[in-house]
């Protein structure tokens, strides 16, 4: 089965290993992020690049992510351009603009979709400490319709204990569907510890994705985990909007496959999840 990796960070310079604001998620998948490291011979690089060949990855999605008024982060859009474009047309690059710049991120944005061919807007509100509904977001989500480019937005909890948790919270995004109904949304992770909030969004919003990243997907089906549902309603109503990514290096790139394969989904569904909901957000299809 071909996939498309909707979540996926290379082991490139232009991502910082040791951002002090997310030192905890260090702590919560410490366990994970070792097995990654066991996974991995020699080159970094080459094993990320061949783990993809083996599980048949037809294209994987890489987001840069600029949090520099806030953490003095950037993981810079031309750096992951250029390496979507070294590794083409396996990878495919999204934006990442900090909205407290103002008109600066604006052009910023629109620069890296119209001269460096990048296909979506990378929003990690708790990391811009901005909750999703915040105003200053709005003009980045009216652009994304303009451009006629998805948004992934940060939709659940967060471990930094430097920021707030109800930045990310899904009920928020409710409001933004509301005011932009044409905003195409990836809402990642997928909503825990109100996964059933972020059910309801997107049942009610035809635009609002949910991509299952962040976390191992074996758990999806594990009773009182608090995903269950997303199994339930990812199997029948929500079937075409539900996004699989593995968020690596957070875990195994083909332990994430495994798991998923794994799932009780109908075959036709898990096809969805894996390969044709992306790939028609995507304009792939």
């Amino acid at each position: 089965m071909k996939i498309i990796d909707f979540n996926s960070r290379p082991p490139i310079a232009a991502f910082e290993p040791n951002a002090a604001h997310l030192l905890n998620y260090r702590q919560v998948y410490k366990k994970s992020e070792a097995e990654v490291g066991r996974t991995q011979d020699g080159d970094p690089l080459a094993s990320y690049l061949s783990a993809y060949d083996r599980v048949n990855a037809e294209h994987v999605v890489v987001k840069a992510k600029d949090v520099e008024t806030t953490f003095g982060i950037k993981a810079p859009n031309e750096a992951i351009a250029e390496f979507c474009k070294a590794h083409s047309p396996r990878f495919i690059g999204w934006a990442g603009v900090d909205p407290n710049k103002g008109m600066t991120a604006l052009r910023e944005f629109e620069f890296a979709v119209r001269e460096l061919g990048m296909r979506g807007l990378n929003l990690q509100c708790f990391e811009l400490k901005l909750a999703i509904n915040d105003k200053r977001m709005y003009p980045f989500y009216a652009k994304c319709i303009e451009l006629d480019v998805p948004v992934n937005i940060h939709a659940s909890i967060n471990f930094s204990t430097d920021c707030l948790m109800e930045h990310g919270r899904p009920l928020l995004l409710d409001e933004v569907c509301v005011h932009f109904p044409e905003l195409r949304v990836v809402a990642s992770p997928p909503g825990w510890p109100w996964v059933q909030e972020l059910i309801g969004v997107a049942w009610r919003h035809k635009n609002v994705h949910i991509g299952v990243s962040a976390v191992r997907p074996k758990y999806l089906d594990v009773p009182n985990s608090g995903y269950e549902s997303l199994v339930q309603y990812g199997n029948t109503v929500l079937q075409d909007r539900m996004l699989f990514g593995t968020s690596f290096p957070m875990q195994p790139i083909e332990r994430a496959v495994e798991e998923l394969m794994e799932l009780p989904l109908k075959d036709s569904v898990r096809e969805k999840w894996m390969y044709g909901n992306a790939a028609r957000l995507l304009g792939l299809a």
